[in-house]
């Protein structure tokens, strides 16, 4: 045989001379919850391994992200339910949970890149992305969601976050239009120099409990179905993006990553600016689960998945294994 691919997976050594595909600390992002409190620490239970921290928690954490060579997070709120409402009121409060930590943070760790999630969800009684449309006697199936009316209090919430220190807002609601209205509400209010990264691709997944669990902000009413999206359409995905793109997006976010492949590769195929991966708590619940059962090897279950991401063509990942893995790397 002229053709022989085994030569070159010989030894480690060759192996690492022609791999086509790197992971580095540097692509991960660390996803981390906030709640009220000081020296405060609560698990999660369905995702083993992460924990809800307070603020200053939050900065210990940050500080050893950094050391490990990881350079932003994404940081979600926990916010009580007495601090709730229909109008998610609490996002955009200066001294808000939110607020005061991206801030604490930014001042005593410049270098870590802050994400801001920006949807209501967090803060709603109804724990939806947008505006509940209040009926007289709602029915299950017959929930919605005001688009237009949304943006207004998204574009008070991303204001307050770049106030606060943001480096990139995170419009994570999936409202028509949210991109070029957050857009020139950051511009006219001088804050033309923050990144905007899309949720472009937010599908309406069952792989996102864990996470509803962390903040506790599962829909009282209904189902998110009629803003995010299918998860049997791909075109649409293309759309979104170039929608996005269109309004004045700087990054791109597929969110699941570990089921949407495919849809990752299509839109890095269909645009030019970077483009990122969600591995989503569900997605690492179930390598939590299988492997304290003993079914896998977690360390190397995990790192294969991670480089599917890159292999499909993420800049980037969001990812809850993200701490566990820049120490692998490391040791390495």
């Amino acid at each position: 045989m002229i053709h022989r691919p085994r030569r070159l997976r010989r030894s480690h050594s060759l192996r690492r001379l022609v791999q086509e595909t790197e992971l580095r600390p540097s692509d991960l992002v660390m996803p981390l919850f906030v709640i009220e409190g000081k020296n405060h620490c609560e698990p999660i239970p369905s995702m083993p391994g992460i924990d809800r921290f307070s603020s200053d928690l939050i900065l210990k954490k940050c500080e050893e992200l950094l050391e490990l060579g990881i350079l932003g997070v994404a940081l979600f709120p926990v916010i009580p339910d007495s601090k709730k409402d229909s109008y998610a009121s609490a996002s955009h409060q200066n001294e808000g949970l939110y607020q005061t930590t991206i801030r604490s943070l930014k001042e005593s760790l410049p270098e870590m890149i802050v994400i801001s999630d920006t949807a209501m969800d967090p803060y709603s009684t109804d724990g939806h992305d947008g505006l509940l449309l209040h009926q007289t006697h709602p029915k299950k199936d017959s929930v919605e969601i005001v688009n237009d009316e949304s943006l207004e209090i998204l574009a008070k919430m991303a204001i307050s976050q770049a106030q606060a220190g943001a480096d990139i807002i995170a419009p994570s609601d999936m409202m028509d239009g949210r991109i070029g209205f957050i857009r020139a509400a950051l511009d006219q209010a001088g804050f033309s120099h923050i990144a905007l990264m899309s949720y472009t691709v937010k599908y309406a997944s069952s792989f996102y409990a864990p996470f509803r669990d962390a903040l506790g902000s599962a829909p009282r009413l209904g189902d998110k179905k009629t803003y995010q999206m299918n998860p049997c359409n791909i075109r649409e995905a293309i759309r979104e993006a170039q929608l996005d793109i269109s309004e004045g997006s700087d990054m791109l976010l597929v969110k699941p990553g570990l089921a949407y492949l495919d849809v990752l590769r299509e839109i890095r195929a269909n645009s030019s600016i970077p483009v990122g991966a969600y591995n989503v708590s569900g997605e690492y619940a179930m390598l939590r689960a299988a492997s304290q059962s003993g079914w896998l090897d977690y360390q190397n279950a995990v790192c294969e998945v991670l480089h599917s991401f890159k292999r499909a063509g993420a800049d980037f990942i969001l990812s809850y294994h993200a701490h566990e893995a820049a120490r692998w790397l490391s040791e390495e």
